[in-house]
């Protein structure tokens, strides 16, 4: 592979519409051979992926705001500044956890979870006012979404 520098300037770059958050990749991962890549994602309150668990690592850091993240069988609330590490196949989830909404930035390794968001933000404007089928495509790309808590 014949690696090149990426540069992305604030509000440059496409920005996915994946359960209920705006994701904006800021490396995708075609740039480091599906090493690692990076996202910037924006949650309003209660918005993001419900608990759920795949192969590949990812780690968390919060720029803005505040998430609620489900990590294993601990939910903490993290802030501006704070940092999580979610080894692959740890269940995990995280939503927005106040009006105004979070930015975080989402580094996966290898580079794995561009596919879902793709395919999520396809289907649910192939349709409009029906949702996709999240943990089918979920499935797909080598993910599996807990059942809703009773």
């Amino acid at each position: 592979m014949d690696k090149q520098a990426v540069t992305v300037k604030d509000g440059e770059g496409e920005v996915l519409q994946v359960l209920g958050a705006d994701v904006r990749f800021l490396l995708e991962a075609a740039a480091t051979g599906h090493r690692f890549s990076i996202m910037d994602v924006t949650l309003p309150k209660d918005q993001g992926p419900p608990p759920h668990e795949h192969p590949w690592d990812e780690a968390y850091f919060v720029l803005s705001g505040r998430v609620r993240f489900v990590i294993g069988n601990a939910v903490r609330v993290f802030e501006a500044g704070d940092f999580a590490y979610v080894p692959g196949g740890v269940v995990h989830g995280f939503k927005g956890a106040e009006e105004t909404p979070a930015r975080v930035l989402v580094f996966d390794a290898p580079a794995t979870a561009e596919g879902f968001f793709r395919d999520v933000d396809k289907e649910t404007k192939a349709v409009p006012g029906v949702a996709p089928d999240i943990p089918a495509i979920a499935q797909r790309h080598g993910m599996r979404f807990l059942p809703p808590a009773a």
